[in-house]
């Protein structure tokens, strides 16, 4: 009978738990054009703890920028158009500036450009908080959603 009512017990705290870890999950915004790279980042940062949004292009980050509810955001530069990104970085950054940004990009590998954000000046115009290349290692991402979740 004890047996019974400790198992009854763990039970209900591990379910306690659980709600309370998913309440205070930290939720990103994943916007990319590409749904193969949205669905393993999204495996990925639910594997790391996280709660994901999606969006595969800009009016649906629109509507999700507007409704707000998000911690962090991670955006593709080319989507709709070559600049989409920086677009959907300005709008995301004038409702919230708080709201830290992670610009990812393939922009070497389809244009051959080298393009990078080093400067104060280069990220004062992006207004993302962070730059990836394309494709994005786990690591390198837990570090930057990490840093700027911390910020």
């Amino acid at each position: 009978m004890a047996q019974i009512q400790l198992e009854r017990s763990d039970n209900a705290t591990n379910k306690v738990r659980a709600r309370a870890m998913a309440e205070t999950k930290k939720r990103i915004l994943i916007v990319d054009d590409d749904p193969d790279f949205r669905f393993q980042q999204r495996v990925q940062l639910e594997g790391s703890g996280f709660e994901v949004i999606e969006a595969e292009g800009l009016e649906r980050a629109r509507l999700l920028v507007a409704e707000g509810g998000f911690d962090l955001a991670m955006v593709d530069l080319m989507m709709e158009d070559f600049d989409t990104g920086f677009t959907l970085c300005h709008e995301i950054k004038k409702k919230n500036a708080a709201i830290p940004v992670i610009m990812v990009t393939g922009v070497k590998g389809e244009t051959g450009l080298d393009f990078d954000a080093a400067t104060q000046e280069e990220r004062s115009w992006i207004k993302a908080d962070a730059l990836l290349a394309k494709p994005v290692r786990l690591d390198q991402l837990l570090r930057e959603v990490n840093r700027l979740l911390k910020g």
